[in-house]
């Protein structure tokens, strides 16, 4: 199961570059906030009115996944845009330019009234994600960082959420809840959101990038390439209880060295103390550094729902390629 985050959307500043051969592991939690361009259209439904129900959304040819970003001449920014906007029409036909994977389009709708008189469309929208992740690695040469070791997408699609800006906050990790057969847990965490650290640049597969000001919690470490990994003892650096970051340790049980997506290797966690916590590998964990011979090997990405002493990891060289 991949450790999700509970998350907000915001836009992308640029284009990163990180060739290093040393840096700094990270292991703490931080507080996320993105915010899309536009608002997703994450669900289509039906619009009851006094002649039955009606789908002006999806008649008009709006599908999910599309980012609606102008009403008119409108910019819509948030949920809060869109409504506002749809109150000033007052039913007329709207002319919704709309992002569909990476294409500009613009369709018209009319909306409907309903049986309480309020106009609508049949949309179910989103414009944002925010929660807990942790931070993989760290250059303070750039002050590139690289968290989560697995992309932000949205619950419903599945996809990538596009962003338009996006920041990493201070947080602390107010409570666990355990992982079991089944039943992947969760850390449970406290933001901070005076205390921004950085502002995202990259939501890729491979994890969220971006450029901060980190503190330094240990000195930079060599990298490792995925042919330098090998089977036996590893350690994890993670964040489970305030903001205490801890090595534990955890075995590679098995390398997947040809795999097409990014669960390069399997982990199972062995530390006492670790699993009396959390019971293994919990959502909020993921981005949890990887550390083996001294070196960043990769970051902790998923968790096995029927075993959550047991997880997948993404190499450091994938999360470096994407960052």
């Amino acid at each position: 199961m991949l450790l999700t985050l509970v998350l907000l959307l915001l836009p992308s500043s640029g284009v990163l570059a990180l060739e290093a051969e040393s840096l700094v592991p990270g292991g703490s939690a931080v507080g996320i906030d993105l915010e899309t361009r536009g608002v997703i259209v994450v669900g289509l439904s039906d619009v009851e009115t006094v002649q039955g129900d009606k789908r002006p959304a999806e008649e008009a040819g709006l599908a999910v996944g599309d980012v609606i970003t102008q009403i008119g001449q409108r910019s819509i920014d948030s949920a809060a845009d869109f409504l506002s906007a749809m109150r000033e029409a007052d039913g007329s036909s709207l002319e919704l330019t709309v992002d569909r994977e990476g294409k500009e389009l613009c369709i018209h709708a009319s909306p409907v009234k309903n049986r309480e008189g309020s106009f609508q469309l049949g949309l179910w929208l989103r414009d944002g994600v925010s929660g807990i992740g942790t931070v993989t690695f760290y250059d303070p040469e750039s002050g590139i960082f690289g968290a989560l070791g697995h992309g932000i997408n949205d619950v419903e699609t599945g996809e990538l959420l596009p962003f338009d800006t996006g920041s990493i906050t201070g947080a602390q990790v107010v409570d666990v809840i355990p992982g079991t057969s089944g039943s992947p847990g969760e850390l449970c965490g406290q933001f901070d959101r005076e205390t921004v650290l950085g502002a995202l640049e990259k939501n890729t597969d491979s994890g969220i990038f971006g450029t901060a000001l980190l503190p330094q919690g240990s000195a930079p470490i060599p990298v490792a390439h995925e042919d330098e990994v090998e089977l036996g003892p590893a350690l994890i650096r993670s964040n489970i209880s305030g903001s205490d970051v801890r090595d534990y340790t955890v075995e590679i049980s098995r390398i997947y060295r040809d795999a097409e997506d990014n669960r390069f290797l399997l982990l199972t966690v062995t530390d006492p103390a670790l699993l009396a916590v959390t019971g293994g590998i919990v959502q909020g964990m993921s981005g949890s550094p990887i550390l083996q011979n001294g070196k960043l090997v990769g970051a902790v990405t998923h968790v096995l729902l029927n075993d959550p002493h047991k997880g997948y990891g993404i190499s450091i060289d994938r999360m470096l390629q994407a960052a």
